[in-house]
């Protein structure tokens, strides 16, 4: 059984659990963030899709606590899937992480084996691989977020280096055939446009979440191309709005933009974070 260490608590987010908790906690109570600390109060309302950022806490954890915010009044998810670019280019094409445990600084969260498998199974381009896993970080910085929040889960991790429209699609339709009606949270993990001026990243990325907020495909990778927006995680992005419009969705809404110059007031070169939540079925 493979057990992955992390490769970014140190850097990424703090290396050991109380510092760590402390940083989850000042993301959510930052100006930037939801402005309070979730409840962890669970209900009946369908669990969303989510896509959210992977930088380092001081930059996009405000950002991303948005997209964990969300989730209070919600069926509690037993499964988080995440999605992810492979920044590495180690690997697969496409790699669900087989089974074992990953590691954080708050705890082992263990893989759901037997999804990611079927996962597998379900298409040629999907391999089983540790491998494609070592040196990527954007599967794993969400994981404090979600133990913070969700306490015990389990994990299915998927990493794509192929991000070509047509295997997005796939991915997300393999997704929406194995997680419906199941309690399975899905999450795209990806920044935006990366190291331009402050003014130019928002531009470019207001064009691309547009479209994602119309679950418009084709339309998000013509702006992609058109605009040259640097989104590291694009194909997952693609992947969870094909799933969750099989699924029932018909749009995505905007919960947080912001851009590391926010942070750190210096706009000369940022990257933008955004979380973005879909509804998987029309609110009762």
């Amino acid at each position: 059984m493979g057990i992955r260490r992390p490769l970014v608590a140190g850097s990424f987010y703090a290396g050991t659990q109380r510092l760590l908790i402390e940083q989850i906690k000042d993301a959510f109570l930052h100006t930037l963030g939801p402005g309070r600390l979730p409840k962890n109060v669970w209900g009946d309302k369908k669990i969303p899709a989510l896509v959210c950022p992977h930088a380092g806490y001081i930059y996009s954890g405000p950002v991303a606590a948005h997209s964990y915010a969300s989730l209070e009044g919600r069926r509690k998810p037993k499964v988080v899937v995440i999605v992810g670019p492979n920044h590495a280019g180690l690997g697969s094409e496409v790699s669900v992480y087989p089974e074992g445990e990953w590691y954080t600084p708050l705890g082992s969260v263990p893989i759901d084996s037997e999804l990611a498998k079927r996962i597998s199974k379900s298409s040629d381009l999907i391999s089983l691989d540790e491998y494609s896993h070592e040196e990527e970080h954007s599967l794993e910085v969400q994981l404090p977020f979600l133990q913070y929040v969700l306490g015990t889960f389990r994990l299915v991790p998927i990493v794509m280096l192929n991000q070509d429209k047509d295997v997005a699609e796939e991915v997300g339709r393999v997704l929406a055939e194995l997680v419906d009606e199941q309690d399975v949270l899905l999450i795209a993990s990806s920044d935006f446009t990366h190291y331009e001026p402050d003014s130019v990243a928002k531009k470019k990325d207001m064009m691309a979440i547009e479209r994602i907020s119309a679950l418009d495909v084709e339309g998000f990778y013509d702006a992609l191309f058109k605009h040259r927006i640097t989104a590291c995680g694009y194909g997952p992005v693609a992947a969870m709005m094909t799933a969750s419009k099989i699924l029932g969705a018909k749009s995505a809404r905007l919960l947080k933009y912001a851009t590391s110059g926010d942070v750190t007031g210096d706009r000369s070169a940022v990257v933008g974070y955004a979380s973005i939540l879909i509804e998987l079925e029309e609110s009762q």
